[in-house]
């Protein structure tokens, strides 16, 4: 009698960090519910898919295991015949069951769940009631600790006062409060932190409310610091701002200081809130993604009691406003960011040889230009020898590099381009995921024929089985590695149009190269 074979088996698993979980036990339970429910049906698990710190909301597409595992399940040499999830709730959410099973069924896999007691039956009415109730909890499980954690927050900030996180605006720093008021993360050796008053830089906060109530500038403001050497916000903390450059004051830079309530001596919560809109309006199927919105002052929670030492009074923050908002810029330290009405060929690329720095696009009496405004001031801090204004007219370089792709290009020409272009390339590139992969695969191409020529010499069949299983296991986690990876890896191009090359070429084009020009331009424009 033939034994049967038994039945190979993917996992999948997710855990993120909405679920407060440690990811090596969230895994661990998980892989543990579901060996208990294929173990009795003679089934193994020969491979793992598991997501750590991808939030449930997201779909399958834009988990980077569950894609891979999507990936794996187009290729005929998977290595496994089911997939079965340790958990629905972190599995799918909303109507993610309904946009995935499809691709199981048209591809053979069966899928597996716990609460199901085995595999889903696509065309089981119960089954797909199940799985969509499961969804709804698990999208309803979210919006619940969303909930609770906003509204605790919420509180803390609004009655206790209690400091949040984050950077301590400048003129402030941290000190110690004491154990947390959460024994678990008292345990853990967590303390509450407050902000107290920075001996450097809690004067420069107060004499830039001063110089503005007198009527100076911001722009004035930023221009007397820089030369004094007054600590700049970034480069006086650059361990929570390694993000910015730290080189000088800005105009920006004074106006956060201006516009930041806690100055007062309370505490403020929920400056900003985190919007989920579509990934894309044509494709609903692709899921949300968050961005950062300002809220509007009135939506901001101010703590009733004062929580620490005030560098400026109520008065003085409220008569500073009212004057921004004179200005136009209101009350919350930012401003909405208009769109260009005017079109720029090379908005984005084209750079200041001087300092460096991205020239903005600026039209004057019609005509396009690039614009790199350097105060004088702040080159003379940086010793850098730059005019305050720099200014190139994008026809100086739309017309030559018109005429020099109109050339290139020619009948004549097109050989000696294309030649250009390849050789433009970088010989080697350094080592990639796909290239990896792809060893991976050769070398396990390598295993299963020397596994078949042990076959063939009479080695135990059920030894090379089990080497050949894992092998093709390997195999098929390389490919969908390969797959994944394949629209991201730079490709060397060649004579016939395959690939794309890492980077743009620069031979034979006029000054500065097309990936980020840098011109010296004209002291002003014409």
């Amino acid at each position: 009698m033939t034994t049967p074979q038994p039945k190979l088996f993917a996992f999948y698993g997710r855990v993120s960090t909405e679920d407060n979980q440690d990811p090596e036990s969230s895994r661990s339970w998980q892989l543990a519910r579901a060996t208990t429910l294929i173990q009795p049906h003679g089934g193994s698990i020969v491979t793992e898919y598991f997501d750590v710190g991808q939030s449930r909301s997201l779909p399958w597409q834009r988990r980077t295991q569950a894609n891979q595992l999507l990936a794996a399940l187009r290729n005929p040499r998977r290595g496994f015949s089911a997939v079965v999830v340790g958990e629905p709730h972190r599995a799918f959410y909303g109507n993610q069951f309904g946009l995935t099973v499809p691709l199981f069924a048209h591809y053979g896999v069966e899928l597996w769940v716990p609460e199901i007691g085995g595999p889903i039956d696509p065309d089981n009415e119960a089954n797909e009631l199940v799985m969509s109730v499961f969804g709804g909890m698990s999208k309803g499980e979210r919006n619940r600790i969303k909930l609770r954690v906003r509204t605790a927050m919420t509180a803390q900030t609004l009655l206790e006062g209690r400091y949040l996180g984050g950077r301590p605006p400048y003129g402030y720093t941290l000190r110690d409060l004491g154990p947390h008021p959460n024994p678990t993360k008292a345990a853990d050796g967590k303390r509450l932190k407050g902000l107290t008053p920075d001996q450097e830089t809690a004067p420069i906060v107060r004499r830039i409310f001063a110089e503005f109530l007198a009527g100076i500038g911001l722009f004035a403001i930023a221009e007397a610091l820089t030369p004094n050497h007054v600590p700049y916000p970034s480069a006086h903390d650059r361990a929570r701002n390694p993000h910015r450059s730290g080189i000088t004051w800005s105009k920006n830079a004074v106006r956060v200081i201006l516009t930041n309530p806690r100055y007062t001596r309370r505490q403020v919560w929920n400056k900003q809130r985190t919007n989920e809109v579509l990934l894309d309006v044509d494709d609903v199927a692709m899921g949300h993604t968050g961005v950062m919105r300002w809220n509007t002052r009135d939506k901001w929670v101010v703590s009733k009691e004062i929580t620490h030492e005030p560098l400026i009074d109520d008065a003085t923050f409220e008569q500073v406003q009212a004057i921004l908002q004179r200005r136009g810029r209101g009350t919350g330290g930012q401003h909405v960011k208009q769109r260009t009405r005017n079109p720029y060929v090379f908005r984005g690329m084209i750079y200041c040889a001087a300092c460096d720095r991205r020239m903005q696009g600026q039209y004057n009496h019609g005509d396009a230009y690039y614009r790199c405004r350097f105060p004088q001031e702040y080159a003379l801090a940086n010793q850098v020898p730059h005019p305050r204004n720099v200014y190139l007219r994008e026809d100086a370089l739309t017309d030559p590099l018109d005429t020099w792709l109109a050339s290139a290009f020619t009948p004549h020409r097109i050989e000696q381009t294309i030649t250009a272009l390849t050789d433009a390339q970088p010989l080697n590139h350094p080592p990639t995921p796909a290239t990896a992969a792809q060893t991976i695969i050769n070398e396990c191409d390598a295993k299963l024929e020397r596994y078949r020529a042990a076959l063939d010499a009479g080695a135990d069949p059920a030894v090379v089985t089990g080497w050949i299983a894992q092998t093709q296991t390997e195999r098929a986690r390389a490919e969908a590695e390969l797959d994944a990876n394949a629209a991201s890896s730079p490709r060397r191009t060649s004579r016939q149009g395959r690939g794309l090359p890492p980077t743009r070429p620069s031979a034979h084009l006029p000054a500065g190269n097309a990936n980020g020009a840098r011109f010296s331009g004209s002291k002003r424009a014409p």
